[in-house]
């Protein structure tokens, strides 16, 4: 595990701010907070520790915002979705974790840059996509999310296609994210990764520069219109794919 005297002192500027500004996006949006944080620390810290780490984050912060806005939440649409995301864990573990990396990262981040330049150049709802979305939405949201730790621009593509609700979106997201990272939690402390002191103490150091930036991405949700909400996580649907197909390359 990790030996604090090895890490880099940058790492004590750098993680702070890091976390904050990936929890001010999900503060905003409802998720993004792993594709940010996780492509940048990795050059600081071993993936086996900042994994299980930021999934820790991940479940208190996404459990925060679904229980502060629990009325947003769109029940209808959760049960929709939770059980393809489970067969999508099982599709993540079975199969795609033996393909190439390097081509999941490339379908993937194309993918994601093709939903977010159509988010942003189309902001508002013309029609309500079928409901029928849900099953390859929770497939794919759930192996993205076992390989990649980051299942939420697919449930955002879902969401944005079934409401104009920006409250809905964001609460929905956030529920789903709390359920796949509890779930992620409990794989992580069957294989281990997880029981480590190291790992909680992290999550706690961390812990308040998470609620700083929660605070922060809620109050810009509260004036955004739905239509710059839609144009901002389609930003960010871009930044992740860019970032999954730039990894890809290099």
């Amino acid at each position: 595990m990790t030996d604090l005297a090895s890490l880099s002192p940058w790492l004590w500027v750098v993680a702070p701010v890091v976390i904050m500004v990936a929890y001010t996006v999900f503060g905003l949006s409802g998720f993004g907070a792993t594709a940010i944080s996780v492509p940048i620390l990795a050059h600081f810290l071993p993936v086996s520790y900042l994994v299980p780490t930021v999934a820790l984050l991940d479940l208190v912060s996404s459990s925060l915002v679904g229980v502060a806005h629990r009325e947003q939440v769109s029940k209808e649409e959760l049960l929709r979705l939770l059980p393809w995301m489970f067969a999508g864990f099982v599709l993540g573990v079975t199969i795609l974790a033996g393909a190439p990396d390097q081509y999941l990262r490339l379908a993937l981040g194309a993918f994601a840059v093709a939903l977010g330049v159509h988010g942003i150049l189309n902001p508002t709802l013309a029609r309500t996509i079928s409901k029928l979305w849900a099953i390859p939405a929770g497939v794919v949201g759930g192996a993205v999310a076992t390989v990649f730790g980051a299942g939420g621009p697919i449930y955002a593509t879902y969401m944005m296609g079934r409401t104009r609700d920006k409250g809905v979106v964001r609460s929905t997201i956030s529920t789903m994210i709390a359920i796949s990272a509890f779930s992620r939690a409990i794989v992580y402390a069957v294989t281990g990764l997880l029981l480590h002191v190291a790992v909680f103490a992290g999550a706690l150091v961390l812990s308040p520069f998470v609620w700083i930036g929660l605070k922060i991405g809620q109050r810009i949700h509260v004036g955004l219109s739905t239509e710059q909400l839609r144009r901002a996580i389609g930003a960010l649907l871009v930044f992740t794919g860019s970032s999954l197909l730039l990894r890809a390359f290099l």
